[in-house]
């Protein structure tokens, strides 16, 4: 459903929330209330955005891939902060079927916009991981560094250091071989 249909479903309904309380039907006023602030909620927060992200922490692609196809036009149904999310949840459940697909869908994301910092470095270190699968050590890099400056409470510490780890292995692996 567009957004718009949702903020005018949600006013229709606040106001007759509150049309009810003035004639006196307390009871049905206030479920009314609260089914319009739950339909207002949803213009900032799409349902099936958030059931995908609890679908992704749960490791369960297929429901989470399920539930972000139900988004047929994501521009018109989801409100413009929410795009860049999109496009980086689309991208991680890329990853996992055609890693080098999902570069354009990160890339995406990171120009969209993404408010928290985790995610943006989360992105990075996909692109990073992507660069590396291309042999490209330079964009790898610089995918690493940006990833590490934005990881700013280090909840991806751990995954930054296996890729550095991984890089160096490269490097070997490129000597052995010439």
């Amino acid at each position: 459903m567009p957004n718009v249909v949702r903020l005018i479903i949600g006013f229709a309904m606040l106001g007759g929330a509150i049309a009810l309380m003035v004639f006196s039907f307390w009871g049905w006023g206030i479920l009314a209330l609260f089914i319009g602030i739950l339909i207002m909620v949803t213009y900032f927060f799409n349902e099936n955005m958030l059931l995908a992200q609890w679908f992704l922490r749960k490791d369960d692609m297929g429901k989470a891939e399920v539930f972000l196809r139900r988004i047929s036009n994501y521009e018109s149904q989801l409100n413009k902060a929410q795009h860049g999310y999109y496009n980086l949840l689309i991208g991680l459940i890329e990853s996992r079927k055609a890693p080098m697909q999902s570069e354009k869908y990160f890339k995406k994301a990171l120009s969209l916009g993404m408010t928290m910092d985790h995610n943006i470095a989360l992105a990075k270190l996909s692109l990073a991981g992507i660069a590396m699968g291309k042999r490209n050590k330079r964009e790898a890099q610089m995918y690493l560094t940006e990833a590490k400056k934005a990881d700013k409470n280090k909840l991806l510490a751990d995954q930054i250091k296996q890729m550095k780890d991984q890089m160096v292995m490269m490097d070997r692996q490129q000597i052995r071989y010439r």
